[in-house]
């Protein structure tokens, strides 16, 4: 006797294919798979951007306080400070901060803060280094305050710097383009600046044009 197949009744697939359970977590953990990732991923560049703002605010803290200590002595007065002193102290910087590629992702600038002929703040001389040319001291270039009273000191405007007479303060700015550790559209990069100020530890001879002697053999001068 031959055997009839009777056509499945409409929609006979569509729920087999509801009632069937095989391979659900599979397909649930695809599912939430891209969200998983973007927790893990996300979680990975937020601690090293913290890590990141950390260490690029210690590297400002060491330029600044070798910078105050930096000096040559001198048998006929008081110990000055040499182009080759302020290059060294920017080579500690980099070596410091060189699996962060300091010197092809940011800028660093030295300045010294000093007080004018008429006790005023004044930036005396200021120095730079590294690629990100673009950057500037956010509180003035060399010469500001160089007269009169109107430059009130360098640092945020809640919490001014300012040098004492006869003396000076090394203002150190570290500024740092993060490099993220995804190169993806959800974490750009962007700029982290820090900055550090120490007073000079010992007697400085602040003469001089900029401050800064260049005896022979002659370095290179990091300006700005």
């Amino acid at each position: 006797m031959a055997r009839v197949i009777l056509p499945r009744p409409r929609g006979f697939w569509l729920r087999r294919l509801l009632r069937d359970t095989r391979a659900a977590y599979m397909v649930e953990f695809a599912g939430a798979l891209p969200i998983l990732l973007f927790l893990i991923f996300g979680g990975l560049e937020v601690a090293n951007m913290a890590i990141t703002h950390m260490r690029v605010n210690q590297i400002a803290i060491s330029l600044a306080d070798n910078a105050s200590r930096l000096k040559q002595e001198s048998v006929s007065g008081a110990p000055r400070i040499r182009e080759y002193d302020v290059n060294q102290a920017f080579t500690a910087a980099v070596q410091q901060g060189s699996d962060l590629h300091l010197k092809e992702n940011g800028r660093m600038i030295l300045s010294s803060l000093e007080t004018n002929a008429t006790g005023g703040q004044w930036i005396h001389w200021q120095r730079c280094s590294g690629a990100k040319t673009q950057y500037a001291s956010s509180w003035g270039a060399q010469g500001t305050g160089a007269t009169g009273n109107a430059f009130q000191g360098m640092g945020p405007t809640d919490n001014k710097v300012t040098a004492e007479p006869d003396s000076a303060v090394m203002v150190a700015e570290v500024v740092y383009e993060y490099q993220p550790l995804f190169k993806t559209a959800f974490f750009g990069t962007f700029t982290m600046r820090k900055y550090a100020a120490m007073y000079v530890r010992d007697d400085r001879d602040l003469s001089g044009t900029d401050g800064i002697s260049n005896p022979a053999p002659q370095a290179t001068r990091s300006i700005c």
